[in-house]
């Protein structure tokens, strides 16, 4: 190449490099995104666990839409009232109202109460032997491998020695983490002052629930009868329904059930202390 040729390819080489620069400063100044400092200093204020409980994935999403006014600081479900009041203040916002949700495990069919009609021996979570269908002769039940459990960030949940996973009632922060890990649907959030569930899901006609599970609902329909609110507790597809949304619920529902799949007032039984202390004494 010519000394003249090597010339003319500096100068176009460096006219495009030219207008690279000029096109990616045009760009930057378009396109970049202004992070407003108070996201930084909100995020700081609340607990980090990043659990999804607000309804956004994580807490640095979470001050951008308290920061938008899409939120409310009262949506941070694993904050405490002084970290809502002081990220309020911090705002000039209103708290908003809390209203505390607990996780509630549907099924007490444990190893004493389900049959287990085979042993499952595939990768050990919920998940891959809820394709198999898992060991237990209930194909509604809880497969009992604690894949619930091991996504709760805050320690308020562990296996019982039935094979059964328990929320703490005490630490639980409904984050709903457990919710979303279970996959037969076992497990939801419901309001603290709720206190009527059915823990059963099985969907079966009485006799062919009843053979897999003691305490298996059977659809004998004494608890419709029973609940002091008309509508409170219906039966949908052989399982007895609570209807929360007909106000509050009373124990009457469950006085005659045969098998007692429904219960009152008992989540509130299950702390972490109490769990921890029962194990030692059965472990002495």
């Amino acid at each position: 190449m010519t000394l003249e040729g090597i010339i003319i390819a500096a100068i176009a080489m460096g006219g495009i490099a030219a207008a690279l620069a000029i096109f990616l400063i045009f760009a930057d100044s378009k396109l970049k995104t202004v992070t407003d400092p108070r996201v930084d200093t909100i995020t700081d204020m609340l607990p980090g666990s990043n659990c999804g409980g607000c309804g956004v994935p994580g807490c640095s999403a979470f001050a951008e839409a308290l920061i938008n006014g899409t939120a409310l600081p009262s949506g941070c479900v694993a904050g405490d009232g002084e970290t809502v009041t002081a990220i309020a203040a911090f705002l000039g916002v209103e708290a908003g109202t809390k209203s505390r949700m607990l996780a509630v495990i549907q099924c007490k069919g444990g190893h004493a109460e389900a049959l287990q009609r085979a042993t499952y021996r595939g990768e050990m979570s919920c998940t891959a032997a809820d394709i198999g269908g898992g060991g237990k002769g209930c194909v509604y039940g809880c497969l009992g491998l604690g894949e619930c459990v091991d996504s709760c960030e805050f320690g308020a949940m562990a296996m019982d020695d039935n094979g059964l996973p328990v929320v703490f009632y005490d630490k639980c922060v409904g984050c709903g983490a457990c919710v979303k890990a279970c996959p037969r649907d076992l497990i939801e959030l419901f309001p603290e002052e709720q206190k009527l569930f059915v823990y059963c899901k099985n969907k079966d006609k009485g006799p062919k629930a009843k053979k897999v599970c003691k305490v298996a609902c059977i659809a004998c329909t004494l608890c419709t009868k029973d609940c002091e609110v008309e509508g409170g507790v219906t039966m949908v597809d052989n399982l007895a329904y609570v209807d929360h949304s007909k106000g509050p619920l009373g124990p009457d529902a469950i006085k005659r059930c045969p098998t007692k799949c429904i219960l009152y007032d008992v989540e509130k039984d299950v702390t972490k202390e109490r769990f921890l202390s029962a194990r030692k004494e059965t472990a002495v």
